[in-house]
């Protein structure tokens, strides 16, 4: 795509060339033109200068303004022939997709349509939307800037020859002993740092235990409701995807039959299950480790939200209780900090850990240095711990203004569930039946609320309605009235 200022001037000189816009006509102004495509002026206006430098485009004196070239450029017509011929060669089949690659493309675009995302661009924001309570965001207001960019700059000024070359695949040791010695604090997990592997996200991780442990046609287990980004992954391996129910206490972990015992791969969401909420209790937590060790199977603990918790202390993660080394145990900053830092590990079994580094080397050679550094300083010096502490205060008073504006004003009609952890809810709506989302998604969008439908997440659709709600980057303020105009918008 390129440059929003390339993409205008490309729209324009396809316009000019085809005769959408004839010799001499009048082109709008940089301000119309911005104002009519929500961009900033000064990119209207580079794009202008682009078509008045290559000819396209001439300015006149007096009330005229800028046109359409009467005389284009010689070389003009030809370009454009070559490149439409360029198009219909490749369009006829010549990059023919291998397998695997028509796997992903169907993954992807299946993702993106049962979220309502326009394309594979992954936009999250449309303008439109003054309300926007789609999950998976970070609290960009509690973001302490100031101290990262500080940060940030003293490794750079400091920065050695080798922190500026290559890294080890598997990430900077730096940062791997700072997570390993705040996982054994916090989360209960015994984990050396030969174990941990510097990723960028979660999606990454699951792509790479995906392309370490799957063949096409291996079954992997997921939860029903289940986090779409992981969906996506496994179906892009070729894996057969059996689903287990999720009920008030998380997973319910499937009895040990001769169909599930060929299962290689269990993916939860244990600590805050996405979407619904819920916190899978100890007891299940020990039931799913035996079924893993009885079926052979491996357990992807996505750590999801696990540093947010309002209402007692988190419970021990399913690597700490692990004891046969099954689990691999997925973490990510990109909510305690932001998504664009690109900064997640894996735990994993002694027996996984060399192909997967072999699987990240193969991949990208290994992950951003100075972010690393600065991130293993943030964490080091007390930093991290104290933004949380800040942060689970705020998103708790956020949580509740959330909670308070839905009560007041759906009153009976919805049903707010997963409140007690992590930074979105899920609302059932009463009265509503399964498949009615396309209407709800609607009314919120005119009303300017973004929303996600829950059907979203279900392989099968669910019997009702409900939606899910983001609320870690509003303020209150925006969360009050923003469940007033949804609410208002469903009635």
């Amino acid at each position: 795509m390129g440059p929003l200022y390339r993409q205008i001037y490309r729209a324009f000189r396809n316009e000019i060339l085809t005769r959408a816009l004839a010799p001499g006509e009048r082109v709008p102004s940089t301000r119309a033109l911005a104002g009519l495509l929500k961009v900033s002026r000064n990119t209207a206006v580079l794009a202008y200068e682009q078509l008045l430098a290559e000819g396209y485009l001439e300015t006149r004196v007096g009330a005229a303004g800028t046109v359409v070239a009467p005389v284009l450029p010689p070389d003009s017509f030809r370009s454009h022939l070559s490149l439409e011929r360029q198009r219909r060669t490749v369009s006829r089949g010549d990059a023919r997709l291998a397998m695997v690659g028509e796997r992903i493309l169907k993954a992807a675009r299946a993702t993106t349509d049962s979220l309502g995302l326009p394309s594979l661009s992954w936009e999250l924001t449309p303008p439109r939307l003054r309300y926007d309570f789609r999950p998976g965001r970070a609290a960009f207001p509690d973001l302490p800037y100031a101290l990262w960019c500080r940060l940030l700059g003293a490794r750079a000024r400091h920065a050695t020859l080798r922190d500026l070359d290559y890294g080890p695949p598997q990430g900077r040791w730096e940062l791997r002993e700072a997570i390993a010695a705040r996982l054994r604090r916090l989360r209960g997990v015994e984990a050396s740092p030969e174990r941990i592997v510097i990723v960028n996200g979660t999606q990454q991780a699951l792509d790479l235990i995906s392309r370490v442990l799957l063949n096409p046609g291996d079954r992997v287990l997921i939860e029903e409701p289940h986090y779409t980004g992981a969906r996506c992954v496994f179906m892009s391996a070729g894996a057969q995807l059996l689903t287990s129910a999720v009920d008030n206490n998380g997973i319910q972990v499937p009895k040990v039959t001769k169909q599930n015992r060929a299962i290689r791969l269990a993916y939860v969401t244990p600590s805050h299950q996405f979407p619904t909420g819920v916190v899978l209790p100890i007891a299940r937590r020990l039931e799913l480790l035996d079924w893993a060790s009885r079926v052979g199977a491996f357990i992807v603990e996505d750590d999801y939200d696990s540093e947010y918790r309002y209402d007692g202390p988190p419970l021990q993660a399913l690597a700490g209780l692990d004891r046969e080394g099954r689990v691999i145990y997925v973490g990510t900053f990109s909510k305690i900090l932001f998504p664009a830092l690109r900064l997640g590990y894996l735990v994993l079994p002694e027996v996984l850990v060399e192909p997967v580094v072999a699987a990240k080397a193969m991949g990208d050679t290994g992950t951003a240095i100075l972010e690393q550094l600065v991130l293993a300083d943030f964490i080091s010096t007390g930093h991290f711990d104290r933004h949380l502490r800040r942060t689970n205060i705020s998103n708790a008073a956020r949580r509740n203004a959330l909670v308070a504006a839905v009560r007041k004003e759906f009153r009976e009609r919805a049903e707010v569930c997963g409140a007690n952890a992590g930074l979105h809810l899920l609302v059932w709506l009463k009265g509503s039946s399964g498949g009615m989302i396309a209407d709800v998604h609607g009314k919120a969008e005119k009303a300017g609320v973004g929303l996600y439908g829950v059907e979203s997440f279900y392989l099968k659709p669910p019997k009702r309605t409900g939606v899910v709600l983001g609320y870690a980057p509003l303020p209150e303020s925006e969360i009050r009235e923003g469940i007033r105009c949804l609410a208002a918008a469903l009635k």
